[in-house]
């Protein structure tokens, strides 16, 4: 094991994968109800569409320690790894990019290398199954590195959320364009651009908004094999129709991955987020069409 590659629990991943490529993942903190835990493991996505879902509902998020990366990156080192690609969730939406650095400064920059994937959910998530085939293949950490970087700005995160009220709670976009959001009564179409959450557009069903996130995969596709993912929280069916019309417009799909978002990011998306992330990098890999 050269190289161990390194990710947090907003990535996620399918569990398959993680446990074929050998990826370790560091959980981030979730609050609810007078209770904190790891995300993943400790709260569920159930349990934070509840609280949000419940008048004067609270939820809180916090980054890995430090030392939570300590103690991963020893290990793996110890356990014969002899470089660590650790790859994370924008540096402008949390500070776990931040938690990894100042673990990676313990333990050896020459040892650890720390990359802002400057995108979340499978945005990052791509990057890291990049980054951890090209170790699995024998990629020095360098090359390792250099193809988590590339996928990760290759990346197209696309969502649409019932309510800003969320994310304008917890400080990822402007209080100006939540109010916006809720006077009008518009379903915002939002991505992720250099690391943050930005308004795209604004529709008014939540009909037309589905339409216009298959739009913009399309668009992002253009005619290049690409791998998909889809993301949700609390919104099973809206999913399940999303991808139904994503395998049907894009011809030369490759992967597609179906998964209820985490706990740490559902805080900030609400009950009913649905999104997608477009990866034009993975058609090397010669993937079939899966959904997990």
């Amino acid at each position: 094991m050269p190289v161990a590659v390194v990710t947090d629990s907003t990535a996620y991943l399918p569990p398959d994968l993680v446990e074929r490529l050998r990826i370790e993942v560091v959980p981030l903190y979730v609050g609810l109800a007078g209770r904190s835990g790891r995300e993943g493991t400790d709260v569920t996505p159930d349990e934070v569409a509840r609280a949000l879902s419940t008048r004067g509902g609270h939820v809180s998020t916090s980054r890995p320690t430090p030392g939570d990366f300590v103690a991963v990156y020893r290990r793996l080192l110890g356990a014969g790894a002899d470089r660590i690609v650790s790859i994370h969730l924008s540096a402008e939406l949390s500070g776990t990019h931040d938690a990894a650095r100042l673990a990676a400064a313990q333990v050896g920059e020459h040892l650890v290398t720390v990359l802002d994937s400057r995108s979340a959910a499978m945005g990052s998530g791509f990057a890291v199954l990049a980054a951890a085939r090209a170790a699995a293949a024998g990629q020095p950490a360098g090359a390792v590195a250099e193809v988590a970087r590339s996928t990760a700005a290759a990346t197209r995160t696309f969502f649409v959320v019932d309510t800003l009220e969320h994310l304008r709670r917890g400080g990822r976009i402007g209080s100006a364009a939540a109010l916006l959001g809720s006077a009008l009564s518009v379903k915002p179409l939002l991505h992720v651009a250099d690391g943050r959450v930005v308004a795209l557009e604004k529709v008014r069903t939540s009909s037309r908004a589905l339409h216009r996130l298959v739009q913009r995969a399309a668009e992002a596709a253009g005619d290049a094999p690409v791998a998909v993912a889809v993301h949700h929280l609390a919104a099973p069916e809206r999913a399940a129709r999303l991808a139904e019309q994503l395998r049907g417009r894009l011809p030369r799909l490759t992967a597609l991955h179906v998964s209820e978002l985490g706990a740490a990011v559902g805080a900030h998306v609400g009950p009913g987020a649905v999104g997608l992330v477009v990866d034009p990098t993975e058609q090397e890999h010669g993937e079939e069409p899966q959904q997990g």
